[in-house]
C-alpha cells in the first residue's frame, strides 16, 4: 500500500486546529519537533490530568484526506490540519490498518501506528454537527465507527514535507485491528 503526504501541521500551543508547515521533523520516542503533544508520557490535554504518567501513544495524529472529500459531500468543509493531524495523507487507507503497522514516511522517518482517534465533542465546536459525521455507530453490530485518523509513535527520526511518499509495512499475522488510545 502506496501513498503520498499532502500536508504537515504543528503547533506549539494546545489548540484544536495546527497551522500548515513546509515541513515537520519528527524525534523518535517523543513525536513532531516543536509540537504540543510531543513527549514519552501522554500530552493529551484532558487525559494528563488522570493519567499523566502512561507512555504517550499519541506522539503523530494521521489523518486522511479521502475524509475531507467525504465531508464535503456533507457541506461540512474542512481542510489538512483543521482537525488537528499533524500529517495528513492520500492513498493510504489509514483506518484498516492493523496495530503496529510501520509507515515509512519520505527518506527517513518511520512511525508505528498504535490506535484510532478517539473524537471529541471539541469537534462540534469546530464545525458544529461534524461529531456525528466522524463518530458513528453501526446499527447492526453496536460497534462505533471513528474516522477521525490514527495515532503513532516515532521510531526513527526524519523530516516529512508534502508530497513525500508514505509506504505501509503491515507487521506480522495475525493482525491485530485499531483500537481507541
Amino acid at each position: 500500500m502506496a501513498g503520498r503526504v499532502t500536508a504537515v501541521s504543528s503547533n506549539a500551543a494546545y489548540s484544536f486546529s495546527k497551522p500548515n508547515r513546509a515541513h515537520v521533523t519528527l524525534l523518535a520516542g517523543l513525536g513532531v519537533e516543536g509540537d504540543v503533544h510531543a513527549g514519552e508520557t501522554i500530552r493529551h490535554q484532558f487525559r494528563m490530568t488522570y493519567e499523566p504518567d502512561l507512555p504517550n501513544l499519541r506522539q503523530v495524529h494521521l489523518m486522511h484526506e479521502e475524509l475531507f472529500d467525504e465531508l464535503a459531500l456533507e457541506g461540512h468543509a474542512v481542510a489538512a490540519g483543521q482537525l488537528g493531524e499533524n500529517i495528513t495523507t492520500r492513498g493510504v487507507d489509514l483506518l484498516g490498518l492493523p496495530t503496529g503497522t510501520l509507515l515509512h514516511l519520505g527518506e527517513q522517518a518511520v512511525i508505528e501506528v498504535t490506535g484510532l482517534r478517539n473524537p471529541c465533542a471539541k469537534i462540534n465546536d469546530f464545525r458544529p454537527g461534524l461529531l456525528g459525521e466522524v463518530f458513528a455507530l453501526d446499527p447492526v453490530s453496536g460497534e462505533f465507527t471513528f474516522k477521525s485518523g490514527i495515532m503513532a509513535v516515532v521510531r526513527r527520526g526524519g523530516r516529512v514535507r508534502p508530497d513525500d511518499a508514505v509506504e505501509a509495512e503491515l507487521p506480522p499475522g495475525p493482525h491485530r485491528p485499531l483500537e481507541r488510545v
